[in-house]
């Protein structure tokens, strides 16, 4: 089975698993990127059937698309990951939780339900879809993903969303509904183990409100958010759905967030030591450090980790901080630089810092790597 799929971030920052809706493909995730980036690597794919990946020919069941999670997992050696699924998706988070607790660390499931709807639902949609394409339930589909308003403001949006639909395999499509007319966790939801959040739209008549709590009743450890939004929430609010995740998974406090990146960048030893060494007069310096450079300014979602640490090393060779320049450049690995761009910054900074400046960095940067083994 080919999975189509593309992971973005930085190296040392955990992974979080989005998984699409029927009849959308991984790039309904795309406007929430930019939010995750300071905080996870962002693994999207196209579930079977959707998008790029294959359509295999038999009908899907939920044991299918949930191994090929497992499969992609196991390809890209990732032990652990964070998973966010919607709606179909929801239901492939739902059997990952109940089969493999030992891959999930967190688990997010979205505008679902323990089972979607009737079998005589699918099987007429599938009925009509067979005879008459996608073309026949695209209109009726838009209107259940988004709400009134959503719709007459944003119609460039709701142009390429419809385009994405209208592109579906049939056959993936067709097998896809089977899979989800066939799931069914509601004796099961007691055996997912990991922390889970349900969240879903005040308007979704897809999965609604009281479906919602009744997952939240029978999944152990759970909590709900509810958007002002109807199915595909995380597309009508992108960065309102971000915010959800970031805070579910990191933490709500800057200091949580600011320590979370704080790890990713500089690494758990560095962080560790630090953290061993506060006293009562390090201490609201330690705090401001975690909250203020950390949890502000790292976070913003204008730049990239990886662009971050570059301009980072340079001002530090302008700044000549040899300490913090190793510290930098140690942790620029953990954040995707490699060792030719360190070189190029060093160059760079020989014609504005100057030949002292830059040598100094040179043998810094020497030190680094010899340490390192790069």
């Amino acid at each position: 089975m080919k999975t189509n799929y593309k992971i973005t971030g930085t190296p040392n920052s955990p992974v979080l698993v989005f998984s699409n809706s029927l009849g959308a493909d991984m790039g309904m995730w795309d406007e929430l990127v930019s939010f995750l980036l300071p905080y996870f690597r962002v693994l999207q794919y196209d579930t079977r059937g959707h998008g790029v990946s294959e359509v295999t020919e038999s009908p899907y069941t939920i044991d299918i698309l949930g191994n090929d999670v497992v499969d992609l997992l196991n390809e890209l050696k990732i032990e652990k990951a964070y998973f966010c699924g919607l709606s179909m998706g929801g239901l492939i988070g739902q059997w990952l939780g109940i089969h493999h607790p030992n891959r999930i660390i967190k688990l997010i499931i979205s505008n679902t339900d323990a089972k979607i709807g009737a079998a005589s639902t699918w099987n007429d949609r599938i009925n009509i879809i067979t005879k008459e394409g996608m073309q026949a339930i695209v209109d009726g589909t838009m209107e259940r993903w988004f709400t009134d308003g959503f719709r007459e403001k944003n119609p460039k949006r709701i142009a390429e969303i419809k385009a994405v639909f209208l592109k579906n395999n049939a056959l993936g499509y067709t097998n896809s509904c089977a899979a989800v007319r066939d799931a069914d966790f509601r004796d099961h939801l007691y055996k997912i183990t990991a922390e889970t959040l349900v969240i879903t739209g005040d308007e979704d008549v897809v999965t609604t409100v009281a479906q919602a709590e009744v997952l939240v009743k029978n999944i152990p450890n759970t909590s709900l958010k509810v958007l002002p939004a109807r199915h595909l929430s995380s597309t009508e609010l992108p960065k309102e759905y971000a915010e959800i995740l970031i805070d579910f998974i990191v933490g709500e406090s800057t200091f949580e967030k600011g320590m979370h990146v704080r790890r990713t960048v500089l690494g758990d030893t560095h962080v560790d030591k630090a953290n061993e060494n506060i006293n009562e007069f390090n201490g609201e310096f330690q705090n401001f450090i975690s909250n203020y450079a950390w949890g502000e300014i790292w976070t913003r979602p204008g730049l990239s980790k990886h662009n971050r640490s570059l301009i980072t090393i340079a001002m530090l060779i302008a700044l000549n901080r040899k300490a913090e320049l190793q510290m930098h450049i140690k942790a620029a690995f953990n954040n995707g630089v490699s060792k030719d761009e360190i070189k190029e910054v060093i160059m760079q900074s020989a014609l504005y810092c100057g030949l002292p400046a830059a040598n100094e960095a040179i043998h810094t940067a020497e030190d680094v790597f010899r340490e390192n083994k790069k």
